[in-house]
């Protein structure tokens, strides 16, 4: 078997990753630090996903900040002087300048240490969608993959990660400027709910517009049964902010429908619930298409 310890991976805090699957795995993940309510938690789990979603409720809108290149240092360099090799899987370049930042501290890094490597890849993905492509690399060199087999599944396999999720507050996504107060107002009245998805260039895209959250819910349920892959899914993953019953609801509809036996449903985690406020449930799988 190969070596599969010449080489460690990081990813950060917006993968939404279990702590089983953290620690089952040797994952390094690097926090991004939140604040709400006039405290910074350093991380996620230093407030939980329940407490986190009610303050929300309250009226606090959250914050987050960038990881700058000293903290990409901070966490690479001891690895580097080990003689091992880093793959770091990031956060959507298209959504957050981290991929730049590391990529950039990558560069540096390389010279710094010619006889090691530092490979950054674009997730072109969020949340539980970054995390199962994380999971994935991580099982693989568990398996005794190289770092260049792993890279290169994940270049191919990032094209086919589907995400695609409806929010219930759309006056959150009006504070973080996504949408305008018209809109949220007139959505709101209404009972719009959108259905967005992150494309293949890891952008965050509206595609429709539906009356009603349980036909929101439905209309995932669509997407997952005209693009799913069943040869590429072992299962199918469900993210929601602080929105259970919903989520139980569409992992039902999914096992009735299209006979998944794993259906795995977790909190959208603090960070990427700063983004997509309260009521948010995601579905991550591998399609046919992103």
């Amino acid at each position: 078997m190969l070596d599969s310890h010449k080489y460690v991976i990081f990813t950060d805090s917006t993968s939404d990753l279990s702590q089983d699957i953290i620690d089952k795995y040797s994952i390094n993940v690097i926090p991004i630090e939140l604040s709400i309510d006039g405290k910074a938690f350093i991380k996620d789990y230093e407030i939980s996903p329940k407490d986190f979603y009610n303050k929300i409720r309250e009226g606090n809108m959250p914050k987050t900040t960038c990881i700058n290149s000293s903290t990409y240092m901070e966490n690479f360099e001891p690895i580097l002087k080990t003689g091992k090799d880093i793959l770091y899987i990031a956060f959507s370049g298209s959504l957050s300048s981290i991929y730049s930042i590391a990529s950039q501290t990558a560069t540096a890094l390389n010279k710094i240490y010619p006889n090691n490597k530092v490979i950054v890849v674009d997730s072109c993905a969020a949340s539980m969608g970054q995390g199962v492509l994380v999971y994935h690399a991580a099982k693989m060199k568990a398996e005794g993959k190289t770092l260049e087999e792993v890279v290169s599944w994940l270049e191919e396999s990032k094209n086919h990660m589907n995400t695609w999720f409806t929010v219930n507050d759309l006056f959150h996504l009006k504070r973080g400027g996504r949408i305008s107060a018209t809109t949220a107002i007139l959505g709101e009245m209404l009972n719009v709910k959108p259905i967005m998805n992150i494309n293949l260039s890891g952008e965050l895209i509206l595609i429709s517009k539906i009356r009603g959250r349980r036909a929101a819910i439905l209309e995932l349920l669509n997407k997952i049964e005209n693009l799913w892959m069943a040869e590429k899914n072992p299962f199918i993953c469900i993210a929601h902010a602080d929105a259970l019953e919903d989520a139980s609801f569409l992992a039902d509809k999914i096992k009735e429908k299209l006979g998944v036996k794993d259906v795995f449903i977790n909190y959208i985690t603090p960070v990427i619930g700063a983004h997509t406020g309260c009521g948010t449930v995601g579905v991550f799988f591998f399609g046919q298409k992103k």
